[in-house]
């Protein structure tokens, strides 16, 4: 299993900032972070209940995979218009990078617009991890992501919501 890149005092930091109400209103953030915590260090994060037996220490690979899937599942908020799932979908995102030391590339999410359901955002994560994200979209979907990323909206006139 190949090493993450913060260790686990560094995520521990970062969880007790946000469990804090330091910019992770609803705890998407958090959700991230944790389960790369080992169990010992996870412990005072999780619920009563939970035993190191079936907790399960990830690695780099596995946050690496869980990152491409929620890629996916972001896309698609974006496409489908969905303010708070795309809202989640950039905070998650954001922390993957971080976990997996791409400070350049949180830096470049921070730098982009939020617009049109974070697609700016979305696309400097899937560019600055060099991983396409129109690829995971109709053709005629991928043109309509190019126009949010771009801060235009999906289609002239949107009545769902991209330009405003």
């Amino acid at each position: 299993m190949s090493e993450l890149t913060r260790t686990q005092e560094e995520i521990v930091a970062r969880v007790d900032a946000l469990a804090r109400g330091e910019d992770d209103f609803f705890g998407f953030r958090l959700e991230v972070l944790v389960y790369a915590l080992d169990f010992e260090h996870a412990r005072p994060f999780l619920r009563d209940g939970v035993t190191a037996d079936v907790w399960k220490t990830t690695s780099r690979e596995s946050i690496e995979n869980d990152a491409r899937d929620y890629l996916a599942f972001a896309v698609g908020k974006i496409v489908g218009h969905r303010g708070l799932s795309a809202s989640r979908s950039v905070e998650k995102l954001g922390e993957y990078a971080w976990l997996l030391g791409r400070d350049d590339v949180v830096a470049a999410m921070d730098e982009a617009g939020y617009e049109n359901y974070g697609a700016p955002k979305v696309r400097a994560f899937a560019e600055g991890m060099g991983w396409s994200w129109s690829v995971l979209v109709s053709e005629g979907d991928a043109l309509l992501l190019d126009r949010m990323a771009s801060g235009l909206p999906c289609v002239p006139d949107c009545d769902d919501g991209c330009g405003r």
